[in-house]
């Protein structure tokens, strides 16, 4: 391995181990003189000296240009024997959000293998120690497949994590919600739509590329990409799943901030109508004509306040014969 600003080479024997890879390798150089061995070029593309390699790599401008591209989603473009794959995988870098998720562009022909990255992509940290520990692929379709299923198995403990969340949210929603609760769906079904809208075009490409003939693409590579496919889509039906319970743990949330109201207003209603009769039997004796029974009677304030509180019982008892409460 050759690791200089931001251009980390690998030069494979094709039978599972490594061979030393000159510095002095010119960009447009492919592999060693052996007839199953290949190149992997992993390029940082913030350092200038990787943009400065891709284009003295002998590649085509539309090439460079996929491979520099600010933003892309996952996608397989065949040309020839040659083929552009774009992925993603879940931000795992300290401090960021797992569904900000990081693309690596990657260009695969016989004997060669170009990836760029904007980011620290940690599955192809996890296909550096597999090269460390002797691991390492035999052939361009190895390397992708097992980076496919890198890809996979890094947004499998992202996903169960969301699945507790809701699992949690689903035993509060019966009890009092709390603020902080309603958070947490939010950024659940956030999470989950974000992912989803990476993983199908994900599970497509990979497809797409387990189908295609390519000479570098051997029948047990197939079953491995096959393999990283069916994760891919299990993993999108456990978002769709998420994104599904949320949405149900949402209407709950609704329908109880509804019955809520709903009580609330009829405490208010049934208030109203109860002061309603008494309101208007005070307005009455008060307004300012002559002719008002009791004026001249000491006893005449405590019987109006016995004939409020009788039709204020009355009124209680009408309004729990209609069930009102």
């Amino acid at each position: 391995m050759h690791e200089q600003h931001g251009i980390t080479t690998f030069v494979f024997d094709g039978n599972g181990g490594r061979l030393a890879a000159a510095p002095t390798e010119e960009p447009g150089g492919t592999s060693p003189d052996k007839t199953q061995a290949f190149t992997w070029i992993h390029l940082n593309r913030t350092a200038p000296e990787a943009i400065a390699w891709l284009n003295g790599a002998g590649l085509d401008g539309y090439v460079i240009d996929a491979l520099t591209a600010e933003e892309t989603r996952p996608r397989l473009s065949v040309h020839g024997d040659c083929a552009l794959l774009n992925l993603r995988g879940v931000n795992l870098n300290p401090g960021a959000e797992p569904e900000d998720m990081i693309s690596i562009r990657i260009w695969i022909e016989p004997g060669r293998v170009i990836s760029t990255v904007l980011r620290r992509l940690m599955a192809v940290d996890d296909l550096r120690e597999a090269i460390d520990r002797q691991q390492a692929p035999v052939s361009p379709g190895d390397l992708i497949a097992k980076l496919a299923l890198r890809l996979a198995d890094r947004a499998e403990p992202t996903i169960a994590k969301l699945n507790e969340d809701i699992d949690a949210l689903e035993e509060q929603v019966p009890e009092k919600l709390v603020p902080a609760s309603r958070t947490m769906l939010a950024d659940v079904r956030r999470s989950a739509i974000v992912l989803r809208r990476y993983m199908f075009p994900q599970r497509d490409a990979l497809s797409s590329l387990e189908i295609e003939d390519f000479t570098w693409l051997k029948d047990h590579q197939r079953h491995r990409l096959r393999e990283a496919t069916e994760r891919i889509i299990r993993l999108g039906e456990e978002l769709d799943a998420i994104r599904d319970r949320a949405q149900i743990v949402h209407d709950q949330i609704m329908d109880m901030r509804s019955e809520t109201m709903n009580r609330q207003m009829l405490v208010l209603s049934i208030v109203a109508a109860l002061f309603l009769p008494l309101g208007l039997l005070t307005g009455l004796l008060g307004i300012n004509v002559g002719g008002i029974p009791g004026t001249n009677d000491p006893w005449a304030f405590s019987i109006v306040c016995a004939v409020l509180v009788v039709i204020g019982a009355g009124q209680v008892w009408l309004f729990r014969r209609m069930g009102l409460f």
